[in-house]
């Protein structure tokens, strides 16, 4: 069941690949989705069941509407109602979109046509139509859904305790060159060895207790500036209700 999960989590990560990601690597990323869902017994199970007895070519004539309205210069896209139905639609052009039988480039501009901008054209895609696909997957697999949020949510802190690692050094090597007395500098820096200590730890509750004293510690000593603000700001992404 673990390495069910996995499997499925990789296709979540693929799909918030393509909703976040840019537009060049948009080719990639929708190669990476099936590949996922191929290598999932149980999704490619639900994709088999939703697709057995759903007609593609009547969807894309009821779904894919050109022009969007008499007269319009470009067209406009729509998912169906029944939630079986848009998995199965959105699936079928993804296929055909990796398969190079819809060019994806021209299906931007011609159904999410926004300023002329492939990337402006491509985030309205992303944001309609593959956003709804991915919920209704999560549904699907609550659990599993759950568990990828975790564990991009471990992932994210790993990422931001190491840039508050990187940023520490950085601060010790400015406060040891600092124009103040050398009781002053080894205070700073035995302030920073716990901080950077407590980063590698993931200790994010003496993190914030230490970045609080040296907050005082630098006022006291005039010594704020561009480089402990950037430290500051790294740490705050751990703390987001603060």
């Amino acid at each position: 069941m673990e390495q069910a999960f996995a499997k499925i989590d990789r296709f979540f990560t693929a799909c918030d690949d393509l909703i976040t990601g840019k537009f060049i690597l948009a080719d990639s990323k929708i190669g990476e989705l099936l590949k996922s869902v191929a290598s999932s017994k149980e999704l490619t199970e639900l994709f088999s069941a939703v697709t057995e007895n759903f007609d593609y070519n009547a969807a894309k004539k009821a779904y894919l509407r050109f022009p969007a309205e008499k007269g319009a210069a470009h067209g406009a896209a729509f998912l169906p109602v029944e939630r079986g139905d848009v998995l199965a639609f959105v699936f079928c052009l993804l296929v055909e979109f990796d398969a190079g039988s819809i060019r994806f480039n021209d299906f931007l501009l011609r159904y999410f046509y926004e300023d002329g901008s492939y990337t402006a054209s491509y985030a309205l895609f992303a944001d309609r139509m593959i956003r709804p696909f991915r919920d209704i997957v999560r549904d699907c697999f609550p659990a599993a859904g759950k568990r990828g949020q975790t564990l991009r949510m471990e992932r994210r802190e790993d990422e931001i305790f190491a840039a508050v690692s990187e940023r520490v050094s950085v601060e010790r090597n400015r406060i040891a060159a600092i124009p103040a007395s050398e009781e002053d500098r080894e205070a700073g820096d035995l302030i920073l060895a716990e901080m950077y200590a407590a980063a590698g730890r993931g200790d994010a509750q003496e993190l914030r207790a230490l970045l609080c004293g040296y907050g005082y510690y630098l006022r006291g000593i005039r010594a704020e500036d561009e480089s402990s603000e950037e430290l500051f700001a790294v740490a705050a992404k751990l703390f987001p209700q603060s």
